[in-house]
């Protein structure tokens, strides 16, 4: 590394270097201490202790160098605390080119809001490409994570399932006993929350959320199995309800998972499900349905991304 100079000349616009009005300060050096004087900085006040102390940069792979480098190097100067984590993530590609204004193919985010929804588009940039690489950008791809993974699994098992309690138990959860395949795969699925904290702490959302659709993939492939709406038909009440509310029980858990990253998608699922705001917390995902729990009109969530014509 060479030495950094702080100031430049070849520009007047910027904060002025003391004693050399031919000068003015690097914009990396007045930017960067945007982060703490935000925070209050040089008062030491309560709000500076708190998020300084704890501080995750995320940052472009391109000024990596300015924040692992040159920041960290002033905060030292300074005698304040680093950061806890630098990360650096990658770029979006469209359809495999970079994206920049010279070649006219930048990606309005508005735009792809409008059209598929904006809880939608952040499942997408979160699942698509595990966070840190570089992603490539299709209309082809993210209608196909829509239509695949929200709508005809997490949504279809949603809409399904409800459709059945309440044509067949009143909008009621069936029952409050659960066999020991399905007690044992519940625990499982609570287990999982240590690893996604994990997943949190490292920054791995793909695998987050992988980890939270093999259990939505479980739910599927586990209803078509069992077929409860075969089950009524054969009088076989009790075991049907078994088998639905354990697929609501899964529905619940995983929607509080999915809840960062999709929050008005899965508030408008936990409220179909009847669960309340406070049930919300990850200290309330061992709270079972209890008996009777009335459950609210299914409606759709997901929309299927057609063919344009």
């Amino acid at each position: 590394m060479k030495d950094l100079s702080i100031s430049r000349s070849s520009f007047s616009w910027g904060i002025p270097v003391p004693n050399d009005s031919t000068h003015v300060i690097y914009v990396w050096l007045d930017a960067l201490t945007n982060y703490i004087t935000e925070l209050g900085y040089p008062n030491m006040n309560e709000k500076f202790l708190n998020f300084w102390n704890n501080a995750i940069h995320m940052v472009g792979k391109d000024i990596v160098r300015f924040h692992a480098v040159y920041w960290p190097a002033f905060l030292m100067a300074a005698n304040l605390p680093l950061p806890k984590k630098i990360f650096a993530h990658g770029w979006w590609l469209n359809e495999g080119e970079k994206i920049s204004k010279s070649t006219g193919n930048v990606i309005d985010p508005h735009d792809i809001i409008n059209k598929y929804g904006l809880d939608c588009v952040r499942y997408f940039l979160f699942k698509e490409v595990p966070f840190g690489n570089d992603g490539d950008f299709s209309n082809e791809a993210i209608k196909n994570r829509i239509n695949n993974d929200l709508a005809n699994s997490y949504g279809n098992l949603l809409q399904r399932t409800l459709s059945i309690v309440h044509k067949s138990f009143n909008g009621k959860i069936p029952t409050s006993q659960l066999n020991e395949e399905q007690n044992l795969f519940l625990d499982k699925l609570l287990a999982d929350l240590e690893e996604l904290r994990s997943c949190i702490d490292k920054q791995e959302f793909s695998k987050y959320l992988e980890i939270v659709f093999t259990s939505i993939r479980y739910g599927n492939a586990y209803i078509n199995d069992k077929a409860p709406w075969n089950l009524l038909k054969e009088n076989k009440i009790q075991e049907s309800g078994e088998v639905l509310t354990f697929i609501l029980e899964i529905l619940r858990i995983v929607s509080i998972y999915l809840y960062p990253f999709m929050p008005d998608a899965t508030m408008n699922i936990l409220q179909q499900l009847g669960i309340e705001n406070k049930d919300l917390k990850l200290n309330s995902l061992s709270n079972r349905f209890k008996e009777n729990h009335q459950l609210n009109s299914a409606s759709p969530v997901f929309a299927k991304i057609l063919d344009e014509s």
